[in-house]
């Protein structure tokens, strides 16, 4: 749904961490105008 796309993306990457037994995870995303957004998920 629009509006939920950086919700799905931290959720789907934290359920991949998990998964996978890894450590991090990166979800970047477009705002728009030439913005973005990066954030860098740690498993602890």
């Amino acid at each position: 749904p629009l509006g939920a796309s950086g919700a799905r993306l931290a959720t789907t990457a934290v359920n991949q961490l998990h998964k996978q037994g890894g450590r991090y995870a990166l979800c970047t995303m477009c705002i728009g105008v030439g913005q973005g957004i990066a954030v860098v998920l740690e498993r602890v």
